[in-house]
């Protein structure tokens, strides 16, 4: 989190931005600003306990921003690149009034909005493709079981068609062995009967 951030000309404080509860950070980066020769290009970095004070200085100018050593260098570098690009649109020196409210602005979308770093931002979109990708990967799992689902339901159906043809083969069956002997019978029971009725015409 950035907490504090400022643009001086050489020593000279410019614009500020800071939360209140960090106002005691102000005097610690004056102090630094003395010791910076604006004159030099230079890009530092200066830890105090687990907070790290960056700068750059470019151009007679110095862009200096507090954050807490967890952020790393990246984003707060990140951040005062873009107060460097937007203040030299600036026609300078600038009273602290015309270029605070950008600088509070540009405070509270780099500690709100990551994606304003481009590596940041590229993670957020990697990201995003790995959870449609594994969107996509579940979606043909579900339809890999919905397809087994599928295939288990089509062989129970196809068993018990098969189940229920068996058991129509062996009922057609038992009927015909029935009506042959129901018919056997019958022709036992005639011949009997002629016997019996030539036995007594006889």
């Amino acid at each position: 989190m950035i907490v504090l951030a400022l643009v001086a000309q050489e020593s000279r404080v410019i614009a500020s931005s800071y939360d209140q509860e960090y106002a005691q950070f102000l005097n610690a980066a004056e102090a630094i600003l003395q010791k910076i020769q604006p004159e030099n290009a230079e890009r530092l970095s200066y830890a105090y306990e687990s907070w790290l004070f960056h700068y750059i200085a470019h151009d007679q100018m110095v862009y200096l921003a507090v954050a807490d050593a967890d952020q790393g260098r990246r984003i707060p570098f990140a951040f005062l690149s873009q107060v460097e690009k937007e203040y030299s649109d600036k026609s300078r020196p600038t009273p602290s009034a015309g270029f605070q409210p950008k600088l509070d602005a540009l405070r509270a979308q780099f500690n709100q909005a990551p994606e304003s770093d481009p590596i940041r931002r590229a993670q957020a979109e990697l990201g995003s493709v790995k959870e449609v990708i594994t969107q996509n990967v579940e979606q043909i799992l579900s339809r890999g079981e919905q397809i087994e689902l599928l295939v288990d339901r089509t062989d129970s159906a196809a068993h018990q068609s098969l189940a229920f043809r068996r058991r129509a083969v062996g009922l057609r069956r038992q009927m015909w062995w029935r009506n042959t002997r129901v018919l056997l019978i019958a022709g036992i029971c005639t011949v009997f009967l002629l016997y019996f009725i030539i036995s007594s015409l006889s």
